[in-house]
């Protein structure tokens, strides 16, 4: 029995993968041989990891709530590389305010970049990978607030919970086309989105509900992305991965 995690001569897309949760993972797929493109919209965050990934690999700036933008994108990749294998829907944005105070441009903002932007991807990927005729992989980010109820963030949820429905109706429609479809779910993981909010007394909070005693990193999530993307998981498909660390299934706060 041969099980093979490596990623050799796969060609992978990771939207939002200029920074946090997306670099990581792109950072990873080069390490297990991929052809990585990694997108972004910020200039300076695109030259940064462009210099980390160097040559072989590319950084480009797509807008995912972009549809036709998207489609271009992906067809050019597919043309240029002669295939299509891996798709990470990455890119997110957070609008943080109570439901009562949200403004409905908030709420769009939200819900197109992760969920209609997830779908734009995964429809164009799609196509992509039945037309190469290789199969392939579509790794969906959600969240644990996928599956939990947060404050603050009704948007957020909505989104990363579409994204589940999404990740499953995908799983039974691109079976035939061996192409699997999931939902890898990062817990709290400490980036550039929300430094800021973790490193004051909520960070310690969460630190003290997860069964791991600490908060997860960037990093942390690479290797889920990595089984996901892989050959090794040829027979996984509408599924989701949780990487919380264990906060998902803490009922109470440790005590040190």
């Amino acid at each position: 029995m041969q099980i093979s995690f490596s990623l050799q001569g796969k060609v992978a897309l990771v939207t939002g993968g200029n920074g946090g949760i997306g670099r990581s993972i792109a950072l990873g797929y080069k390490a297990m041989g991929a052809t990585v493109i990694a997108t972004g919209r910020n200039p300076d965050k695109n030259a940064a990891v462009a210099q980390e990934l160097g040559h072989g690999h590319e950084v480009i700036s797509l807008d995912v709530r972009d549809e036709g933008a998207v489609d271009q994108a992906v067809a050019a990749i597919a043309e240029r590389h002669g295939r299509f294998d891996i798709l990470v829907n990455n890119a997110g944005i957070a609008r943080r305010t109570d439901i009562l105070d949200m403004e409905t441009a908030d709420w769009h903002a939200v819900i197109d970049t992760h969920l209609n932007g997830g779908f734009y991807c995964a429809k164009a990927a799609s196509k992509a990978m039945v037309n190469a005729g290789n199969g392939g992989k579509i790794i969906n980010i959600g969240s644990m607030y996928s599956i939990l109820g947060p404050p603050n963030v009704t948007n957020y949820a909505a989104a990363k919970a579409g994204l589940l429905g999404l990740t499953r109706g995908l799983a039974v429609e691109l079976a035939v086309h061996n192409i699997q479809v999931n939902a890898l779910l990062p817990g709290w993981h400490k980036t550039d989105i929300n430094r800021d909010l973790l490193d004051g007394p909520l960070g310690e909070e969460i630190r003290h509900k997860t069964p791991a005693r600490r908060l997860g990193t960037a990093d942390d999530l690479a290797g889920g992305a990595i089984f996901l993307a892989s050959d090794a998981a040829e027979f996984v498909t509408g599924t989701m991965l949780i990487v919380d660390g264990g906060y998902s299934i803490m009922d109470r706060q440790w005590k040190d």
